[in-house]
């Protein structure tokens, strides 16, 4: 049997208990940090928090979804048209990506449609295959078209974003 990445709906602020008891019994887990910069009496500070609320995913076979059911602070896992809910290894690499170069990331829900394919830029760092990623003026979209988000985020305009990139049928314009 083969592993795939499934998402786990847990308790209310228990990502991290969640994640370190997945830890600890071996299992491969992944919890997207957002790291925000909030503004404090004229100092700037960096929050870590949960990207998505209340999911972990996982990375386990088929016959392991009875284990994790019995973790304490899992609700369930997340289901679609009745069988739990698969994720993209792809997309566990862009979100990964994604919130290692992102800043006050935001979520978006989008419709789920699982035939969108394009590549993955951002001005001259991301070049890999996976989901739609638009750079228009200075945000940067990805779409996560298997768990139905878009992740949003600022980009630094320290690097020149004046070029024209090219992918299948989509041409985009980086613009500062």
């Amino acid at each position: 049997m083969q592993k795939n990445w499934y998402m786990v709906y847990t308790k209310p602020k228990w990502e991290k208990k969640v994640s370190a008891t997945l830890t600890k019994r071996k299992i491969e887990n992944f919890s997207p940090v957002n790291n925000k910069q909030i503004t404090y009496f004229r100092k700037i500070k960096i929050q870590q928090e949960p990207l998505f609320e209340s999911y972990v995913f996982v990375n386990l076979m088929e016959n392991e979804i009875s284990k994790i059911k019995t973790i304490d602070g899992v609700v369930n896992l997340i289901y679609w048209k009745g069988k739990p809910a698969m994720v993209q290894p792809e997309e566990i690499e862009i979100i990964k990506e994604f919130t290692a170069d992102h800043q006050n990331i935001e979520l978006q829900k989008t419709r789920v449609n699982l035939n969108d394919v394009a590549k993955v830029i951002d001005g001259a760092r991301y070049s890999m295959d996976g989901n739609i990623l638009t750079v228009k003026n200075t945000t940067a979209k990805v779409n996560l078209p298997s768990i139905g988000f878009t992740l949003c985020a600022k980009v630094e305009t320290g690097i020149p974003l004046h070029r024209a990139t090219s992918f299948g049928e989509k041409d985009l314009m980086l613009q500062s």
